[in-house]
């Protein structure tokens, strides 16, 4: 009974090993570039969902088509600064901006509401 003991912890300790020993796959860290990629790509969804809800709401009657053009309008003027932003800065926005136009949208998400 000892031997199979022993063969089973001696297994048990060299599947631990070899699972410590294991080369780990872990994703590259991301460029300062990538990260402010991130952050234009992030408002322009915000953008996108909040022209989808206008719409949504323009078609289940909530507001009228003119209220709804004044909103899509005020999210085209946020989409325009925020490419500005990024096109001084090489396409991309630094966390200041991203806050700036995160307010703006706030502001805009609540006044679609």
């Amino acid at each position: 009974m000892s031997d199979i003991r022993r063969m089973l912890a001696a297994g048990v300790l060299l599947s631990m090993l070899a699972a410590c020993a294991a080369p780990r796959h872990e994703h590259p860290a991301r460029t300062s570039r990538e990260i402010a990629d991130t952050r234009l790509r992030q408002v322009d969804g915000r953008i996108d969902h909040l022209a989808h809800r206008i719409d949504t709401h323009v078609s289940e009657g909530r507001y009228p088509a003119p209220q709804g053009d004044a909103l899509h309008h005020r999210l085209d003027v946020i989409h325009n600064e925020a490419h500005d932003m990024a096109s001084k800065h090489g396409g991309v926005l630094n966390p200041g901006e991203q806050r700036v136009l995160n307010e703006e949208l706030d502001t805009a998400a609540r006044a679609i509401d």
